[in-house]
């Protein structure tokens, strides 16, 4: 039997019996420590997977090129008048991924550029059968060293004149340019009256049938190397610097040796017909020296009587 002291320090080292509140504490802890857990776990996967990338609408359509322009066709007059430009062919955007054949020229030859009938047309084609229209005709006029001719012939003939004279080929003049139908009617009925219809035209033009009325046409001879006006001009150092290099400048010789059956007129090497750089380039090219042949129209020989 224990003494009182005894039961009391019994007593006092018996562990104690844990009471309910700190059980519901420690059951409480233990859930919100879960919970913590729990929820961080989900953040960190939620910050660890990257947003995906908004998809941009009608993804599915493809931007298609646009439509090239279609080729512009001059048609000659009023663009294909004296002093006009004529259109150059353009060529059509590439469309991505494809590829074409290198364009070889840089203004291709458009032959409906200009008009061949209509008289302020630089192309127009002037001879025993083709009359101009209208027959009275007059260019705008320019003029080259005081002589009168239509004002594109005169700053190409100016242009001619520098190369000629950087050359040393000598030093360009013009006898005669411009002739209006006046004129020609003049001169005409002169020649006429000297030598009777047929001699007489022959050498002088019908009025409304000549070059020399459009402005575009250019007899020229050299300072100090004669043979003006005549066929022994092909053999001057200007004659043939002029037959060899007049096409760069847009001038054909109009009346070449050998044509007559063609042109109606015998060998002048003196009469340049102004074109323009196009023509007169396309004609060089293809080796056609009579404009009656390059366009194929119809052989001029005689007036009709």
């Amino acid at each position: 039997m224990m003494s009182p002291i005894e039961v009391r320090l019994e007593l006092m080292f018996q562990p104690k019996r844990p009471t309910g509140s700190f059980l519901v504490n420690r059951l409480l802890t233990v859930i919100i420590s879960s919970a913590l857990v729990l929820g961080g776990a989900g953040i960190a996967a939620t910050a660890a997977t990257p947003s995906p990338t908004p998809t941009p609408e009608n993804t599915h359509q493809v931007e298609l090129p646009a439509s090239p322009n279609p080729t512009p066709t001059a048609n000659g007059d009023p663009s294909g008048a004296i002093g006009g430009t004529p259109s150059p062919s353009v060529t059509p955007a590439t469309p991505p991924g494809e590829t074409t054949a290198p364009v070889v020229c840089g203004v291709c030859f458009n032959p409906t550029s200009y008009s061949l009938v209509k008289a302020n047309s630089l192309w127009v084609v002037a001879n025993k059968q083709r009359p101009l229209n209208p027959i009275t005709y007059k260019p705008e006029i320019g003029y080259f060293k005081g002589v009168q001719v239509a004002k594109v012939t005169a700053v190409a003939l100016n242009q001619m004149a520098a190369g000629m004279l950087k050359a040393k080929a000598g030093t360009l003049l013009l006898n005669s340019g411009y002739r209006s139908y006046a004129t020609q009617v003049s001169v005409h009925d002169r020649q006429v009256a000297r030598l009777g219809l047929k001699a007489g035209e022959a050498l002088a033009a019908r009025p409304g049938y000549s070059e020399h009325q459009t402005g575009l046409a250019a007899d020229v001879s050299a300072a100090g190397q004669g043979c003006t006006i005549q066929v022994c001009f092909a053999t001057t150092k200007a004659g043939k610097w002029l037959a060899a290099n007049s096409w760069q400048y847009g001038f054909i010789l109009r009346y070449p040796n050998g044509q007559t059956a063609t042109t109606g007129y015998q060998f002048e090497p003196w009469h340049f017909r102004y074109v323009g750089v196009n023509l007169a380039t396309e004609m060089k090219s293809q080796n056609i020296t009579v404009l009656e042949k390059f366009w194929k129209l119809p052989a001029a020989p005689s007036y009709n009587y």
